[in-house]
């Protein structure tokens, strides 16, 4: 371990002597500090936290990124390049500890980096609060700096799965399709079956059984919030919808009702908040939802309906999310080292960039999948297009997409920048799954390549 850290020392003492660490904590503060003072927000909690949080977060996050990756593949491709690297390798210091040192000392940067960056964040938060108005400000302590649970309705994909093939079975016997043409079929009656579970047509209701689970017991007297999204089968003139909502046991005197219909807008997240203690004995609020409109309106099964609790303070919550985007930075960092390990510093950083821009084009990817083609289809004929690179392209976006997702599966920034809890649970799945899962193949990648490397051969330094 001393050997290790030695090596950390020294990246710690070429990033100095450098000025990096200098330049990239003035363009962290600048970035975090600067910009957010100049832009003014709209007055509302919401407007304050989206260029508090999530743009500060968002800059932290690429400027570490974009940093990590130059850092990681200098410090090791300029010291081969150099000649550097053979003197500490005759040294009795083996390359599998030139390797994690050189890691070690980057997240260590990383972590003083981000620590400095999070507190200014964390301070501007306190201070910009106090300039909101007192509604505002209680409001921001209720739904953004804090850390809300959500509890949803159980997945419904079994029974929608079972319905489903039910369904094709009888289609089948009356109405027989090719093989070809049987994929395409399930699709569409699964789609249909579904559209089912979600849409509410005029003058019909739809209730929701959310079960709150263990909260239940520390949410005595504390008030809830609701997070729906709807989507309308035609437009109004105004461009929103009525809505009445009954929250509460049924048939009981907790019971919660709006009265006079809500004005609400489709395509987009409302929060509103109901009173304490509304469920039931066994935890579980009932939800139920009234469509006076003239046209059908669909909640999705996926964010259609969500209950918000409180469930922690901001401060921790905020140190936690910190900590998932250093996991990101220590997996860049491995990404780094690794392509250095085999590459000269030009072709590494820009294959390491590469390989990020894959990561941030998974929307695309998944398009692609869903759609099973690279082609793309036709909109007015609604056709969808085929290729022979289908074959090989589909299965390779699968097998990157099932990468890229154990990572993508984390969103502090959105998280925070909503009030939602980020718990011990996804703090450890994301060590686990970035730094030891991911992080340590690419690190074992990058090491067997460093050993393998002759580093004897003439560099053209002549």
């Amino acid at each position: 371990m001393q050997r290790i850290l030695a090596i950390a020392w020294l990246t710690w003492k070429a990033a100095l002597r450098f000025r990096l660490f200098l330049v990239i904590a003035v363009l962290l503060i600048l970035a975090v500090v600067g910009l957010p003072l100049v832009i003014q927000d709209d007055g509302t909690a919401q407007g304050f936290t989206q260029i508090i949080l999530t743009y500060t977060l968002s800059a932290i996050t690429a400027l570490l990124g974009i940093s990590t990756l130059w850092l990681a593949c200098g410090t090791l491709a300029r010291d081969i390049e150099e000649c550097q690297i053979q003197v500490v390798a005759t040294k009795p210091i083996a390359r599998w500890q030139i390797w994690l040192g050189k890691w070690l000392g980057i997240v260590s940067l990383n972590a003083a980096l981000l620590a400095i960056s999070g507190s200014c964040v964390f301070g501007l938060l306190q201070w910009r609060a106090t300039k909101l108005s007192a509604a505002e400000q209680e409001k921001l302590h209720e739904q953004v700096l804090v850390a809300r649970g959500s509890a949803k309705e159980p997945d419904h994909t079994a029974e929608i799965n079972a319905e489903a093939k039910q369904v094709l079975q009888e289609r089948l016997k009356s109405s027989p399709v090719t093989t070809a043409d049987l994929p395409e079929v399930e699709r569409q009656i699964r789609e249909q079956v579904k559209a089912e579970w979600q849409v509410v047509p005029p003058s019909y209701q739809h209730a929701w059984q959310i079960d709150l689970g263990f909260a239940k017991n520390y949410l005595k007297d504390k008030p809830l919030q609701l997070r729906v999204k709807f989507n309308a089968a035609q437009k109004t003139a105004s461009g929103t919808y009525l809505a009445l909502w009954q929250v509460g046991v049924p048939e009981s005197a907790k019971l919660w009702q709006t009265e006079t219909p809500m004005s609400l807008a489709s395509d987009t997240f409302h929060e509103f908040a109901i009173p304490p203690n509304l469920f039931d004995t066994n935890g579980v609020l009932t939800v139920l939802f009234v469509n006076p409109n003239e046209t059908a309106l669909l909640f999705p099964l996926e964010d259609g309906m969500e209950v918000l609790y409180p469930a922690g303070g901001f401060a921790l919550n905020f140190a936690r999310g910190l900590a998932i985007i250093f996991c990101w930075m220590a997996l860049l960092a491995a990404l780094g080292l690794a392509a250095a390990s085999f590459l000269s510093f030009p072709v590494a950083a820009f294959f390491s960039l590469a390989m990020l821009v894959v990561i941030l084009s998974s929307g695309t990817l998944a398009d692609a999948v869903e759609s099973g083609t690279v082609v793309g289809g036709n909109e007015e004929t609604g056709v969808t297009g085929h290729s022979g690179a289908d074959a090989v392209l589909i299965p390779m976006f699968k097998g990157i997409l099932a990468v890229t997702r154990l990572v993508e599966n984390f969103s502090p920034i959105d998280a925070l920048s909503t009030g939602r809890a980020i718990t011990w649970t996804e703090l450890g799945l994301a060590v686990g799954q970035i730094v030891v899962l991911l992080g340590g193949l690419v690190a074992l990648a990058g090491i067997v390549l460093f050993h393998r490397r002759e580093l004897a051969t003439a560099q053209g330094t002549q």
